[in-house]
């Protein structure tokens, strides 16, 4: 999950929403469009990062595609202190 988390967050372009994606889901499941309006971020920039974020199993989706809600994974949230050491390291 370190290496993942380093990858997503450092090593390319967009880390910066992800870390807002990722912030704005530990606060409660949405669905793209409302992390859209949330963030104040185009649509299309925010199912890009969340297909990053799916695919290397940081969120995952529950229900429908209509409104299909994006969660942070319980393997993210067992890595959680990791995903804060690597934004306080990306600080300093």
């Amino acid at each position: 999950m370190e290496k993942a988390l380093w990858y997503l967050l450092v090593g390319t372009r967009g880390g910066e929403n992800r870390v807002r994606i990722i912030r704005a889901l530990s606060e409660r499941p949405q669905n793209a469009n409302q992390l859209s309006e949330t963030l104040d971020l185009e649509y299309n920039t925010i199912r890009y990062h969340l297909e990053k974020l799916v695919e290397h199993d940081i969120a995952e989706t529950g229900g429908d595609e209509y409104g299909k809600l994006y969660f942070l994974t319980d393997r993210f949230e067992r890595h959680e202190a990791e995903f804060e050491r690597i934004l306080d390291q990306m600080e300093n």
